[in-house]
């Protein structure tokens, strides 16, 4: 079978090499500021306070970590009950977000009905406003519900982020017309089809939708809608211990290494599933 009109790219060595150290030095340029957070982290204070600024430590100490371990044990709140606010908030927010946004998303791409395009619309409009725009009337719609100061207030928003429902759309529409047909044909309900065929052939888009949601949830400090000191995520609590000014510069960089390197781990560990399912999840009719 002849094929018409395929073009094969050849590149040189020459320019794989020049690719390959355009890429390293942007690379390099881009990993700056994670090496620089973890640098500061175990540098002592006068090292923090040099100029021109050094990114990586002389001399480094544990001393910033023991310092905000003592400040956090002095907390009339215990401190585990701040990882504990963030873990569930974290992880009720980011599997809600996914549930209901590939909930939404399969009928939208794989069912007629009536308003689809316009609804459709509706969602992709809502992602061109910033969180600042929309912050006030999610607190007038969250203080109407009565669910203000708990831990819906945070996950209840994080299940409805319209972002989540635009990209596995967008992915569910690759999937074929006729595989979903078989699944009907062979006595597969809707359920049936949305968790056994839909889910395990977008799972790039749902793995993707996890690290964005885990890496903001993980991130809120809830100040807008918490008020109880027994319902503040760590990041609230963090901050807290950092406003003491210049003499806890040394904690604020212990602060900003936690924040981070939960994080960067998580998504490590699931950028590698999703390269993989990427390489074999190709479709065709």
């Amino acid at each position: 079978m002849l094929r018409y009109g395929v073009k094969r790219v050849n590149r040189s060595t020459a320019g794989t090499m020049v690719l390959f150290i355009f890429l390293t030095i942007v690379g390099i340029f881009m990993a700056l500021p994670l090496v620089f957070i973890i640098n500061n982290a175990f540098k002592p204070l006068h090292e923090l306070f040099l100029f021109p600024p050094r990114i990586f430590v002389r001399n480094p100490t544990l001393d910033n970590f023991f310092d905000l371990f003592i400040l956090m044990s002095q907390s009339w709140v215990p401190f585990s009950r701040y990882i504990l606010n963030t873990v569930i908030i974290t992880f009720f927010g980011t599997l809600g977000h996914v549930i209901f946004a590939s909930a939404a998303a399969y009928p939208l791409a794989k069912h007629k009905m009536p308003g689809k395009k316009i609804l459709f619309s509706i969602v992709v409009l809502s992602l061109m406003f910033s969180h600042n725009v929309t912050a006030i009337p999610n607190y007038m719609i969250i203080s109407a519900l009565g669910i203000n100061n708990t831990y819906l207030a945070l996950i209840l928003p994080a299940c409805s982020y319209s972002l989540g429902l635009y990209l596995m759309k967008q992915f569910i529409e690759q999937i074929p017309d006729s595989i979903i047909e078989s699944a009907r044909i062979d006595g597969a309900n809707e359920f049936r089809i949305y968790w056994s065929i839909i889910m395990p052939n977008v799972k790039p888009a749902w793995l993707t939708l996890t690290i964005l949601m885990f890496q903001f949830l993980w991130g809120n400090n809830g100040s807008i809608f918490l008020r109880s000191e027994q319902l503040k995520p760590l990041n609230y609590a963090l901050n807290q211990i950092i406003q003491g000014g210049v003499a806890r510069a040394g904690v604020g960089s212990a602060v900003g290494f936690i924040l981070m390197i939960v994080p960067v781990v998580f998504f490590i560990i699931a950028q590698n599933n999703i390269l993989e399912t990427m390489s074999t999840s190709g479709m065709k009719e």
